[in-house]
């Protein structure tokens, strides 16, 4: 498929470059001479336009011709295939063997030699869950594809192994399934895409929808499914016409029954500051969900006005918890291995904090951040989840605590090692946006993303079908369930949440083997 796009825009180019008249040329030749602005068009006007044409083509030539299958970055062809047809085709399945370079060093799950049985999983598999995948052949100019309607298991835990968030609440979050979708506004994503992503999750049943900053909208609640609530510095959805936080309003929120948790913004992976939105994405029913002017650029401030340190911090968590009755964590990013200590020490110390932790890492994405912060700041999450399940343990209070853990964990064998580092779930966002179809365009912050995800322009949109792209995220959450469990199996473990670092050892470059609990021991309480 790659491979007929790239051949298409070649073409685009030679037929556009023999198809225009001769006058526009003399034309150009004429302005680019007299024109003072580009060097290159004033010495070589004609040789210029071509130069810029092809630069503005790059990112697409690159990603569809030139970079080879694991070269481009933040997420690789071979990244975005992968996702695209576990959505598709519910398929994970390759031949001749894998394309990881063995060479280099890296991270490696351990194989038990007596792996487990399916029937010894402790696992769901029914009642089946009806999907659609596409069946058939797919070419440039033939699209024999078509749905079939099939069964799948829903590869989700047992009632008596769910993962119990905030057992101490009003009324404590029962959570199944190992992954859900990652903090993502309505604003940034338009309705179709927020839409398809909650009907998907809500179908695959034991995952969560996760708001982002931007409020809680209906398109979040769609699905039926569950749903974090994320409260962010700029406190959309629970903020009165002055910016001051609404008691009244939370108390509003947390009555809506799929509402399961809230979160506190601190930090996010990308930008360890404010949120960013482009006025032309905030359309009159958003400003109405943010409680902000419609068509007005916002910018949030770079911390919460609400507190201040971990006692005001701890406060407000608290009232939360009182007012809403239900669970209410943090999102932090660990700037170093000490970043969670003074936390840990102050939730051992006051018998007091939050119900859970999601640390973001700092190679997460984002709709609008800066490149220096983005490419500088922030431990990666392979760091940031050992360092600061460390600090919870150090401090005995990893119990009382569950982790999540986000960013580019979007297969299986990324899932489990984030597990076994001390994750208990996984935030994803990138893999949900490639399932609805995002082509990484990078358009995020124009508001003209071409498949209709990133936008909240109405014929941008048209491009994203949610009835088609709702059975693509429910097949991608069921493969990843699925894969997951196979690990696990194969690592001679009966759930994916026994997963800890004895099943994952480092490769360096000479060859040594070292396992992961040797390189990051476990810290004595």
């Amino acid at each position: 498929m790659f491979q007929d796009i790239g051949l298409m825009i070649l073409s685009i180019i030679i037929l556009v470059m023999v198809s225009v008249p001769p006058i526009l040329f003399l034309v150009w030749y004429i302005y680019d001479k007299r024109q003072s602005q580009h060097s290159v068009l004033r010495n070589f006007p004609i040789l210029g336009r071509v130069r810029y044409f092809l630069e503005m083509l790059g990112p697409e030539l690159r990603q569809y011709m030139f970079d080879s299958d694991h070269e481009g970055k933040p997420f690789s062809r071979s990244d975005f295939s992968n996702i695209v047809v576990q959505g598709k085709y519910l398929k994970t399945v390759i031949a001749f063997g894998s394309k990881r370079d063995f060479d280099k060093p890296g991270l490696f799950i351990r194989n038990s030699m007596f792996p487990k049985q399916k029937e010894e999983m402790k696992i769901v598999l029914n009642p089946k869950i009806k999907t659609k995948r596409y069946v058939g052949t797919e070419g440039l100019f033939s699209r024999k594809e078509h749905l079939e309607e099939v069964d799948v298991s829903p590869w989700t835990l047992p009632d008596k192994d769910a993962i119990i968030i905030g057992p101490n609440c009003q009324q404590p979050w029962l959570v199944k399934g190992p992954v859900g979708m990652s903090a993502m506004s309505f604003g940034a994503l338009g309705e179709n895409a927020i839409s398809s992503i909650s009907h998907g999750l809500g179908m695959a049943t034991g995952s969560w929808v996760h708001t982002g900053e931007g409020g809680i909208a209906p398109y979040h609640t769609i699905g039926g499914g569950d749903v974090i609530m994320q409260i962010g510095s700029g406190i959309f959805g629970v903020r009165e016409e002055d910016g001051t936080f609404s008691w009244e309003k939370f108390k509003e929120k947390s009555l809506i029954p799929e509402l399961k948790a809230f979160e506190i913004k601190l930090a996010q992976g990308a930008k360890i500051r404010g949120g960013h939105v482009e006025g032309s994405k905030i359309n009159e029913e958003i400003a109405s969900i943010r409680g902000v002017t419609p068509w007005k650029t916002v910018d949030s401030p770079n911390r919460h006005n609400q507190f201040h340190d971990l006692p005001s911090l701890f406060d407000f968590i608290d009232q939360m918890r009182e007012t809403g009755g239900k669970p209410v964590g943090i999102k932090i990013v660990m700037g170093g291995p000490d970043s969670a200590d003074e936390l840990a020490k102050f939730m051992s110390d006051t018998n007091r904090g939050p119900d859970f932790i999601t640390v973001d890492g700092g190679e997460g994405g984002s709709g609008a951040t800066y490149q220096e912060m983005a490419d500088s700041m922030g431990m990666p999450i392979k760091s940031g989840i050992i360092y600061c399940d460390d600090a919870l343990r150090k401090n005995n209070v990893r119990d009382r605590v569950k982790l999540f853990a986000s960013g580019k964990l979007f297969s299986p064998d990324k899932i489990a090692i984030a597990l076994a580092s001390g994750a208990d779930l996984i935030n994803i966002a990138r893999g949900m946006m490639i399932s609805v179809g995002c082509i990484g365009a990078e358009k995020c912050h124009t508001n003209t993303c071409p498949v209709g995800v990133a936008t909240t322009d109405p014929h941008h949109q048209k491009a994203l079908v949610v009835d088609e792209k709702k059975w693509r995220v429910l097949n991608y959450v069921i493969t990843l369930r699925n894969g997951l469990q196979t690990l696990a199996a194969a690592s001679g473990i009966d759930s994916y949440t026994k997963f800890d670092r004895n099943h994952v050892v480092y490769r360096d470059q000479y060859g040594k083997v070292t396992s992961l609990d040797s390189l990051f021991p476990y810290p004595s309480v």
